[in-house]
């Protein structure tokens, strides 16, 4: 989702307008008179929207702490969202991409921040099944190798819970973070003792 530049929200308040043409969440009234609290509210979402895209609900509660009544809340929102600006589907499928790309997170991890940040369940479930599975498995492969660099080896047993830990905290399911761990350990030559209890 292409966000506006900062000078975006005082061009719309003189023209009503986008930057290009494109009717702002505003644009419906025109020239009309708005409310302290409704400037406010456009103020507060296009203050954040500058620094990175919003889910709705991050917005919702911004404008809460900001002293926004509900109602006024949810018409100034509702124009960002019908202008294309405010978009929890296309959200969800840039954090997934962002936060697996610089973060290394699995699909358990991303779904519970998308969760926390109040994407609905279905968009979630459709942002996850974008996330190609041998790029998962890529992404765990390299954090496993990250961190055997820098471990002291002792007790494979150990190594082997503490590096399955360390994956299934960045969300990896314990299936994939057992399979990667023990190739990365075998490659490495660091041991390939495992007992049944693990992971």
């Amino acid at each position: 989702m292409q966000l506006m530049s900062n000078g975006a929200g005082r061009e719309s308040d003189r023209t009503g307008r986008f930057p290009g043409g494109s009717p702002g969440p505003e644009g419906e009234r025109g020239g009309a008179q708005f409310s302290d609290a409704e400037r406010r509210a456009r103020d507060v979402i296009y203050r954040l929207l500058a620094a990175r895209a919003r889910s709705q609900q991050e917005l919702r509660q911004a404008l809460q702490r900001k002293g926004i009544d509900e109602e006024t809340a949810e018409r100034v929102l509702q124009k960002f969202v019908d202008a294309g600006l405010v978009d929890d589907a296309a959200f969800a499928r840039d954090w997934v991409r962002s936060r697996s790309r610089s973060r290394g997170l699995g699909r358990k991890a991303l779904g519970f921040e998308l969760r926390r940040k109040g994407v609905d369940e279905s968009l979630i479930e459709i942002a996850l099944s974008e996330v190609d599975s041998d790029d998962e498995e890529e992404r765990a492969r390299e954090l496993v190798q990250r961190k055997l660099r820098t471990m002291t080896i002792g007790d494979p047993v150990v190594v082997t819970r503490r590096l399955i830990g360390m994956l299934a905290r960045k969300g990896y399911s314990e299936g994939l973070a057992f399979r990667i761990v023990r190739e990365e350990l075998e490659r490495s030559g660091a041991g390939t003792e495992f007992d049944s209890e693990v992971p």
